[in-house]
């Protein structure tokens, strides 16, 4: 069997750097560290993560806490793609992922436990509902923990503009000529949902626009079936909007479908815009005007701020707010003329 000291026969370097270079040590270069690991691939070396845990006193772990309400749980396409972004550096890094949930052993007991009797080095959080109590006391420990879409002074967070990419939503429909702008929010009970609903407010607001009674649906989940409820509602006022921001883009597509359904052409009859430009918003018809969300910034930073609290202590708590871009599409035109 290969070991260490057969490696570093083989590279030159001494025993002590090859261990340091498999433990991501700061003091190894990172071009002596991939001859290293190149030459370990070649002899076939597979480290002991007992002995690595020993040495390093770390489970080299790191737990994932995500809920999120529609039921997609990891194959929903926005929060699919910041994890993945978040996997990347954290196994070039040498951490593997380990989803947490309440039960440990067929037995409810919470999430803070199951990290502790897995020995997680740090967790990465995304949920749909910040309130549960099972949460909070996770929060209130001392694992390092950094968390997505949410803002607390107890754990370092990372997030999206929300209310800023909202303003610019309302300011691009608004620029198109649209005065009666509805919005399917993403709900009060989620803290982006709660953002955009307030930055949808403001700008409209800011242009002395009327909100009508009616115009703000909440559309559960952020679900295609949200989004179609809550178009049927809005196409019902008896004033109906020339356009519609919807917090999210299933939200959006399931209002365009809805729309549809009910004899209307988008955007000939009605605007459509979205929130997050997943993948799929622009291969469907009409493609989908959005405000972008950048998910490989938010998952590459939010493993770098956990691992460096990992390595380093949680120290100062940062608040991190990437900004956002409206992306102009084909859903969204100038209003038709009454």
């Amino acid at each position: 069997m290969t070991t260490i000291y057969d490696i570093a026969k083989r590279t030159g370097y001494s025993p002590t750097t090859v261990s340091k270079a498999f433990n991501n040590y700061s003091d190894v270069r990172e071009k002596t560290r991939q001859e290293i690991l190149e030459a370990a691939r070649e002899m076939g070396y597979l480290p002991n993560a007992h002995a690595r845990t020993l040495t390093t006193k770390k489970s080299w772990t790191i737990g994932v806490l995500f809920v999120e309400g529609t039921g997609a749980g990891i194959r929903h396409p926005f929060f699919g793609a910041v994890i993945e972004d978040f996997k990347q550096v954290a196994v070039e890094k040498g951490y593997a992922l380990m989803f947490i949930s309440k039960d440990v052993g067929g037995k409810q007991s919470g999430y803070l436990e199951n990290c502790r009797i897995h020995g997680v080095d740090g967790v990465v959080v995304l949920l749909s509902d910040y309130g549960d109590p099972y949460f909070q006391e996770l929060l209130e420990s001392n694992i390092p923990m950094v968390i997505l879409d949410y803002e607390t002074a107890q754990a370092h967070t990372v997030c999206s503009d929300n209310t800023a990419g909202a303003l610019q939503a309302v300011e691009y429909l608004v620029s198109l000529g649209h005065r009666r702008i509805a919005h399917i929010s993403g709900g009060k009970g989620t803290f982006p949902g709660k953002q955009r609903e307030l930055g949808y407010i403001a700008a409209m607001e800011s242009h002395s626009l009327e909100i009508p009674e009616g115009g703000i649906v909440e559309g559960a989940f952020y679900s295609l079936e949200s989004g179609y409820a809550a178009m049927q509602q809005l196409l019902a006022l008896q004033e109906r909007p020339t356009a519609v921001f919807a917090s999210g883009d299933l939200l959006a597509q399931g209002a365009v479908m809805a729309a549809r359904d009910s004899g209307l052409a988008v955007p000939a009859d009605i605007s459509v815009m979205g929130f997050d430009d997943i993948e799929l918003s622009k291969f469907v018809t009409p493609a989908l005007t959005t405000v972008r969300q950048d998910t490989a910034l938010l998952g590459r930073r939010a493993a770098e701020v956990l691992l460096s609290s990992i390595d380093e202590g949680r120290g100062e708590m940062q608040a991190l707010v990437f900004p956002v871009e409206v992306v102009v599409r084909e859903s969204c035109a100038p209003p038709a003329e009454e």
